[in-house]
């Protein structure tokens, strides 16, 4: 808009940071900034602080804000980040861990809606049944001055209890004083990450997929909505018509971190390493399953494991076959959804893990298919700053564009090369997968023969297939900073 501010500020406050991101009306990045939560080491596993939220929010804004002059008046502020997340109204004092995070057990089996509701039942039950309950990101909003309100995406179910809808890429409210942004800036109804990285990564064409990365990290492919593979998990794309579907899983980014701590190196070492280990690892697999496993076998009851380790294998074998089970992870993932009719034909990788040119191009050469890698890999940041262009009015909110309506990041692409160790590994994996999930569905106590009859022997099928079909659940970027710089 004529005489407007040429610049708009998108938040994404995600499990272990907040990052905060100006971007023009071109879609190019101006600058971004990133801050911790004060106090996080000291949280309970699903639970925080809401306060350290709003504090590592002002930080990260304040430091934008050095770095982009434009950003201390802003066009719009839009926030979003991790869901499910709710916080009470009734939150006593700074440094108390009040909120329940995706991380909760607090109905961690059900779907996005059924754990926001467990979680407000759960608050209830702490401070009582007046609690009102908040999404993050409602909430810290409300902190900048917004009236309460519940940020939707379009087509997501409404939560109850959680405030009147405003729908993404609508201004809520505008800021109050006191802020490292001007006040009087509209506030613009944010979403949860998953949906903001999404949007960022051009999932609006069927066979565009994403990896959102981080300590989890999934599959998501974009569908025509109506396709056999858009079943009641299907997600709505910011594209009328177009359906995301896929599934998370458990441990991908976590699993390196876990290696990290073991061998003593870091991150950065251990990459460097697995580059000089061929394809295949020399025979080392890793099951990633280190807190059980979601899509495609959806069994918390699966454990991480380790094969085919000799007297040779070291660190930098078994970083290899960390990622490279990774890959074949979401490579099952793509199997399952390929048979419903949803094929993955270009993958956008994103988070930390992106950070990764090895990892980028096993996953290429693992699934047979181009790996984008943005330059901003914070998509959820992106996204956020999308929705606050909506509000902007520089492009459509989502649900009323089409595609190539919205900027993306710049790309950089890996093209596959594939190599037979990896169609190999992937059947190896498949196979070691399958004997894990007969062991842990022996009854407890069952006798050694029927632990025997439950793992099959080895074999090599011409295609790989797994037993169980894949639920197309909703991908939750719980943990979006898998430590890769």
């Amino acid at each position: 808009m004529p005489g407007s501010p040429a610049v708009v500020v998108g938040v994404d406050v995600g499990s272990n940071s907040v990052r905060a991101l100006a971007l023009d009306p071109d879609g190019a990045v101006l600058g971004a900034a990133t801050a911790g939560y004060p106090g996080a080491a000291t949280w309970e596993p699903g639970r925080a602080d809401p306060y350290a939220w709003f504090a590592a929010t002002a930080q990260a804004l304040a430091e934008l804000r050095a770095l982009v002059p434009g950003a201390a008046r802003p066009a719009a502020l839009c926030l979003g980040g991790q869901s499910p997340t709710t916080v009470p109204d009734a939150v006593p004092r700074p440094g108390t861990a009040s909120a329940l995070t995706c991380r909760h057990p607090a109905g961690a089996t059900g779907s996005p809606v059924e754990q926001h509701h467990a979680q407000h039942a759960a608050l209830r039950a702490e401070h009582g049944s007046d609690v009102r309950a908040w999404q993050l990101y409602d909430w810290l909003a409300a902190r900048f001055g917004a009236e309460r309100a519940q940020a939707r995406w379009p087509g997501d179910p409404p939560l109850t209890g959680y405030g009147p809808i405003v729908p993404t890429g609508s201004v809520l409210g505008t800021v109050g004083t006191g802020h490292d942004i001007a006040a009087g800036t509209p506030l613009v109804a944010g979403a949860q990450d998953a949906y903001l990285a999404f949007w960022a990564g051009g999932l609006d064409r069927p066979g565009r997929a994403m990896d959102p990365g981080g300590r989890t990290g999934g599959l998501a492919v974009a569908v025509a909505a109506g396709s056999p593979a858009a079943d009641a998990y299907a997600l709505p794309s910011a594209v009328p018509g177009i359906d995301i579907v896929g599934g998370p899983v458990a441990a991908h980014g976590l699993i390196l971190e876990w290696l990290r701590d073991l061998t003593g190196r870091d991150v950065r070492d251990l990459l460097g390493l697995a580059a000089h280990v061929p394809p295949g690892a020399r025979g080392v697999m890793v099951l990633p399953y280190l807190e059980g496993e979601r899509a495609p076998r959806w069994n918390r009851e699966l454990r991480g494991e380790v094969f085919g380790l000799s007297a040779g294998a070291g660190p930098g074998e078994l970083a290899r076959a960390v990622l490279e089970g990774a890959a074949y992870g979401l490579a099952h993932i793509a199997l399952e959804l390929s048979a419903r009719g949803a094929r993955p034909t270009t993958l956008v990788c994103a988070g930390s893990p992106a950070r990764s040119p090895l990892w980028c191009s096993i996953k290429a050469a693992v699934l047979g298919v181009p790996v984008e890698v943005p330059a901003e890999t914070d998509l959820a940041a992106y996204g956020a700053a999308l929705a606050a262009g909506a509000g902007a009015r520089w492009w459509p909110a989502p649900g009323a564009g089409r595609a190539g309506d919205w900027p993306r990041p710049a790309m950089t692409v890996f093209e596959p090369e594939p190599h037979p160790e990896y169609a190999t590994g992937l059947r190896r994996f498949l196979e070691l997968g399958d004997a894990a999930q007969a062991r842990v569905s022996v009854p407890a106590g069952a006798g050694v023969a029927a632990r025997a009859e439950a793992t099959p022997a080895a074999a090599t099928p011409a295609e790989p297939v797994c037993a169980e079909p894949i639920r197309s659940e909703p991908i939750r970027s719980e943990e979006p900073t898998c430590p890769i710089r």
